[in-house]
Parts: structure tokens; sequence; C-alpha cells
């Protein structure tokens, strides 16, 4: 009986080891997303190798001919716009595997980016969807020059300016979902501030 016993008592005990295990291994399972993040490392190599080449050919062209304005400012926007693409990756990056692998520890460093003290992963996709209206408006400024081109048409302006309309309110849309989870969050801080004020007359009566 008293082995019975014994067996009886200790299956909730094993049982409950066997879920923190699992629970282990889920949490551990975070570690599956870092290729994927260094994967973006080299795609930002990439971006910096286009960008070298298109301003040795910037270079080329500026100093070696008279080129139309209109053609180097294509150019400078191309340019601009792989600085963009390369910023939105570096947020996804270093914000993406502070919130989702694993800590950076950084904390006090010069260098430490400003935004990333309180990133989080509804800060993280307000700030990518502002990035990607920065991208959208130089792809639309480009067709805008190009406007008075024949390959670009009327439907083609119509279509790029609406997509970019549609970023615009969808980044909108995520900062006010944001704004309105944020408001109804708790603020333990004031809590507690107002808390004890209101126990110090107590106090200074007693």
């Amino acid at each position: 009986m008293q082995v019975a016993q014994l067996s009886v008592a200790g299956t909730p005990t094993r049982s409950r080891t066997m879920v923190g295990r699992v629970g282990y291994v889920m949490f551990l399972s975070r570690w599956i997303q870092a290729p994927l993040y260094l994967g973006l490392i080299v795609a930002q190599v990439v971006y910096v190798w286009r960008f070298m080449m298109e301003l040795i050919h910037l270079v080329h062209l500026g100093f070696g001919s008279t080129p139309p304005e209109t053609t180097v400012m294509l150019i400078v926007l191309g340019l601009v716009d792989v600085v963009m693409i390369s910023n939105l990756l570096i947020m996804v990056i270093i914000g993406g595997y502070e919130t989702f692998v694993s800590r950076l520890r950084i904390e006090g460093h010069p260098d430490q980016p400003q935004w990333l003290s309180h990133v989080n992963a509804n800060v993280l996709k307000v700030k990518l969807a502002m990035a990607i209206i920065g991208i959208s408006s130089i792809h639309l400024l480009q067709i805008f020059i190009n406007a008075s081109r024949p390959a670009v048409t009327d439907r083609e302006l119509i279509w790029k300016t609406l997509i970019h309309l549609t970023f615009v309110v969808s980044a909108l849309a995520l900062a006010l979902i944001d704004r309105i989870m944020a408001g109804g969050r708790p603020n333990h801080v004031t809590g507690r501030g107002e808390q004890s004020a209101d126990m110090k007359p107590e106090r200074a009566v007693a």
C-alpha cells in the first residue's frame, strides 16, 4: 500500500516536470529565428554593394559628361531608396532580435539606438510602417519625375498613388491602435504616487 501511495503521489510531480521541460523547449525555439536575422545581415551587405555601384556610376556620369538634371536626380533618389531600405533592415534586425529572440545587453553603450530603449512589437510595427511610407514616397517621386515619358501611363500613376495612400492609412491605423492599447494599460507608477499622497495626511494625523 505504501508503494502504491508513493507512486500516485509522485505522478503530479512528474507531470509538472514534463510540462516544465516542454515549456523550456518551446522557449528555446525562439533561437530558430536567429538565422533569419543573420540572413538579413547578408542582405544588408548586398545593398551596400549596390549602393557603391550606383555611387560609382553617378560619379562617372557626373564628372565624365553633362547628363540631364533629371537623370542625376533619379540616380540620387535611387541611392536614397537604398539607404532607406537599409535603415528598414537595421530596424528589423536589431528590433526584431531584441523583441523576439534575446536581449542585446547594450544598455549604457554610447552607440545604442535611441528607439531601442522602448521598442516592443507594436512600436516596431509602427516604425516599420513609417519606413515603408518613406520608401514608397521615393518610388512615387521617381514616377512623378518620369511622368512626362511615354512609358509612364496615367493608370500607373493613379495606382501607385493609391498604394502609397494605403500605406499611409495603414501606418496611421497602426499608430492609433498602439495609442489606444497604451492608454488602456494600467499606470502602476501613478497609482503608487496617488496612494502614497493619500496616505500622507493619515500618517500626519496619527
